[in-house]
This record gives structure tokens, sequence and C-alpha cells, in this order.
């Protein structure tokens, strides 16, 4: 007798959404959160999305499951809820940069990035930021002079050379808690520093450094000790049989390979001190003229500028946010600098 051959059963097809279907859902959605908006008793934006927000969670996961199935439904409802939270997440930063953008325009120009406040007092329209803008590259520059090689060579002896034990722990430790200690905490310290060895009337931009450093030099090691860990070891081990010793494979493969983590790294660091008042409140001061001399007297930086432009209010409050999106500007130009640096020195199969 001949063996009777079922042929295979044809695949199950499967029913998707149209590609139009999610965007008329959520348009539909929007419209009954205004109208919930409006049942609730005043019509605002926030709540419109917010009531918009829930119905589409509900509507798209509900006609999902009809249509496609159980597991498009899961799958509809995760990317949904994580869209939305980005959503949220990006609505503080775009509100705070169209804020500053908005109001700092009104007096940013080639003049008050030229001038300083040299003779301007009370409610006089002119003055400028270019004294602030370098006492900000003075202390943040003086700052990661110190906080960089530190934090990396501390990350370098933690991941390649600190073997398991009580000095490793105790730097791991040490470098959390720096992580966490308040600001105005790192400038009382450079504060009382200089005191004892220069006297209590001593202000200089170096002390803003030092303060400044405390709080950058934790976030410099943290990222880079997480950087080197992701270099694999069999480049490491690769260098190793070749003959190469133990410091140069450091240099040449180890930190080559991550130099565009460390660089990203470095960034955060300096952002994270770049607009810190507290601490230079109490080691640089203010000063409304220029002081080219990083080691003695008073200067001024943005942080500062801002603090106290805004307090005087009037102009003063213009002034303070042109200075503001000066800040958020400089920012940005030195994380293109980092960008370009880790394009042009990482290795060519990580670009």
């Amino acid at each position: 007798m001949s063996a009777v051959i079922t042929p295979p059963r044809p695949a199950r097809q499967h029913r998707r959404l149209p590609a139009y279907a999610p965007w008329a859902i959520l348009a539909a959605s929007l419209l009954l959160g205004v109208l919930l908006s409006l049942l609730s008793g005043e019509l605002t934006i926030a709540g419109a999305l917010t009531f918009g927000a829930l119905v589409y969670v509900v509507a798209i996961t509900v006609t999902s499951r009809v249509v496609e199935g159980p597991r498009w439904a899961k799958d509809r409802l995760a990317t949904t809820l994580v869209t939305i939270a980005f959503v949220l997440a990006a609505i503080p930063l775009i509100s705070l940069v169209v804020m500053v953008i908005g109001n700092g325009l009104e007096r940013f120009s080639w003049t008050f990035l030229n001038d300083d406040m040299a003779g301007v007092y009370g409610s006089m329209v002119e003055g400028g930021v270019f004294h602030a803008i370098l006492g900000t590259v003075y202390v943040t520059g003086g700052a990661a002079l110190i906080s960089i090689p530190l934090g990396i060579l501390t990350a370098v002896y933690l991941v390649e050379y600190a073997k398991p034990g009580p000095l490793k722990r105790a730097i791991t430790i040490l470098v959390d808690v720096m992580t966490g200690i308040p600001s105005i905490v790192a400038g009382l310290f450079a504060f009382a520093v200089f005191t004892l060895l220069f006297g209590p009337a001593y202000r200089a931009a170096v002390m803003g450094a030092v303060a400044l450093s405390l709080l950058m030099t934790p976030v410099v090691v943290r990222s880079c000790e997480e950087m080197l860990r992701l270099v694999p070891n069999e480049l490491r081990e690769a260098s190793y049989a070749l003959g190469v010793p133990k410091w140069l494979t450091i240099v040449k493969v180890v930190l080559r390979t991550a130099v565009a983590g460390i660089t990203t790294g470095v960034m955060i660091a300096i952002a994270r001190v770049i607009g810190e008042t507290a601490p230079l409140l109490v080691t640089v001061g203010i000063a409304n003229t220029i002081n080219w001399d990083a080691f003695d007297g008073r200067m001024a930086t943005l942080p500062v500028y801002v603090y106290r432009q805004y307090a005087q209010g009037g102009v003063g409050v213009d002034r303070a946010w042109a200075a503001a999106l000066t800040l958020i500007l400089i920012v940005m130009l030195l994380n293109l600098v980092a960008r370009l640096v880790s394009k042009f020195f990482s290795p060519k199969g990580a670009r």
C-alpha cells in the first residue's frame, strides 16, 4: 500500500492594520480628548492631550487586538507607552529651548557679546557679556585641565590595574560619594582651602576651577570607566600576543578604541559644571569689567551674571535671558567640537 501524502497546510495570513490607521485613531483620540476636556469644565492643552493620550492607548490596543490578534496588540501597547514616555521627556527640553531663544534673542547681538558692564548702572540698556564669557572659559577650562587627566587616569587604574580589594572598593565608594555632593559644598571646600593659603580676601578664577573640578572629576571617572570596560578583552590579548607592553596597549588600543565614549563622557561632565552658580558665587564672585588674570581678582561668569542680572530686574532680566542663550550656544559648540574629535580620532571601524 502506498502512503497517502497530505499536502502542507498554507501558512495563516495575519491581518494587519493599514499604515494610516494609527494616525487616524490618534486624530480621533485627540478630538475626543478636546471634547472630554470641555466637558470637565475648562479647555486646556494639557487636559486635552492627557485625555487624548489615554483614549489613544485604549483605542489602538483594542483595535489591534480585534484586527491583528493579541501579540500585535501587546506590541502596539508597548510602542505607544514608550512613545508617550519619550514625548513627556522631550516636552521640558523643547519648552526650555523655545523659552530661552524667544526671550534671549531680544538683546542677543554681536554688540552684546563684545561688551562688558563697565560704567553701566541702573536702567541703562547698554552692557554686554564678554567679560562673563571670558570668566566661564577660564573657570571651566581650568576645571577641565584638572578633572580630565585625573578622571581618565583613575578610570584606567580601576579597569586595567586595580585588583579586587579594599583599595579598589574605597576608590569606587569615594567616587560614588563625590558624585552626589551638593555644589555649594564643593564651593565651600575650595573657599576654605584658598582662605587658609592666601587669606579670606582672596578671589580668583582658579578657586572656581578647583570647586568645579570636585564636581566634574567623579562624572569623568564613572563615564570613562564604563567606556573602558566595553573594550573587548580580545583586543588587549592580541596586543599582548604581539609583545606590546601593557602601558602601550592601553594608550594605543584601549583608549583609542574608547575615545568616542570618553569624549562623550567628558562633554557630559563639562555640561554638568558649566552652569553651576552656587560654588562660583562663593569662590569667584562677580565683576563688571574684564579680568585677564586667572590667579588674582574677582571674575564674572555666565551663571553668576545671569543670576545677578535677573535679580536686578528691569532691563537686567533681558540681559539674563540673552546670557542664558549664550551659555546654551557655548555648550552646543563644545558638543560639536566633541563630535569632531570623536570622528577623527576614533578607529575607522567605529566611525
